[in-house]
């Protein structure tokens, strides 16, 4: 009778783990941007959520392949499957039908992807929560959930041309500009608390080791994209070789 007790407890406690685990379990409702840059041939994915560390799910980007942003209740396997179908040669319209197509749960995911061609697709499901949309251009794709409006995918975008006109910038700087032109348009609507910034470039991490080029994280933080500006101006400082040495990219068919 002691040992059926003793069961009968640790059944319940792994039952009360997992029914805390499952709750814990929260979409990842954000604002996001995916985009390469023709000149240097730099892709980056910049993201904002009331989601703690979201820069440790949503972001991914492998240099001359190019990046995915995973979010809504996102399926992290979209980031490297998604990296490793561009790869092969599939175009981010492919991708985005490939990766959907295998997901029983895809209708609650939304996905932007772009390529080192410059071409971009998004996927938004129709059970993300309102209001959940995107936005596709040249070299770029903008997406999010829980947003305030359709006003803020629509200015990222807008804030992104407009950056990348501007002299003496960098994909960083368009990226950073379009995150703070989505919160000015309100953002996720249940507020601000993380923000990340992914840029790879061919042998731009340390000591040309690998494609991180940048790599910025806002964990926690009452202002996260203001935090993620200030550290974008300390990358430029501590690694300003690295800023003014910009690739460049030789012309190819985009």
């Amino acid at each position: 009778m002691y040992r059926i007790s003793r069961l009968l407890c640790v059944f319940c406690a792994l039952y009360v783990s997992c029914v805390k685990t499952n709750a814990a379990d929260k979409p990842i409702a954000t604002f996001s941007i995916v985009a390469f840059d023709p000149t240097t041939g730099e892709l980056g994915v910049a993201v904002q959520s009331k989601f703690f560390s979201v820069g440790s799910v949503v972001p991914w980007a492998k240099a001359g392949v190019g990046a995915v942003a995973t979010q809504s209740w996102a399926n992290i396997q979209y980031g490297p499957d998604g990296l490793a179908l561009l790869a092969k040669g599939k175009s981010p319209a492919e991708v985005v039908k490939a990766l959907t197509a295998l997901d029983a749960q895809r209708e609650f995911r939304q996905l932007g992807v772009v390529d080192a061609k410059g071409r971009a697709a998004s996927f938004t499901g129709k059970r993300c929560m309102d209001w959940a949309g995107h936005v596709t251009g040249k070299h770029f794709a903008a997406q999010g959930n829980i947003l305030a409006s359709e006003a803020v995918v629509k200015d990222m975008a807008a804030a992104f041309e407009k950056a990348r006109q501007q002299p003496k910038t960098e994909l960083a700087d368009w990226l950073v500009a379009a995150l703070e032109a989505a919160q000015a348009a309100g953002g996720d609507k249940r507020g601000r608390q993380s923000a990340a910034l992914l840029v790879v470039r061919e042998k731009g991490g340390y000591s040309g080791a690998n494609d991180r080029y940048i790599d910025l994280r806002v964990a926690d933080h009452k202002t996260p994209i203001q935090e993620l500006d200030r550290l974008l101006k300390l990358h430029k400082s501590f690694f300003r070789g690295r800023h003014l040495a910009r690739p460049k990219k030789s012309k190819s068919k985009e």
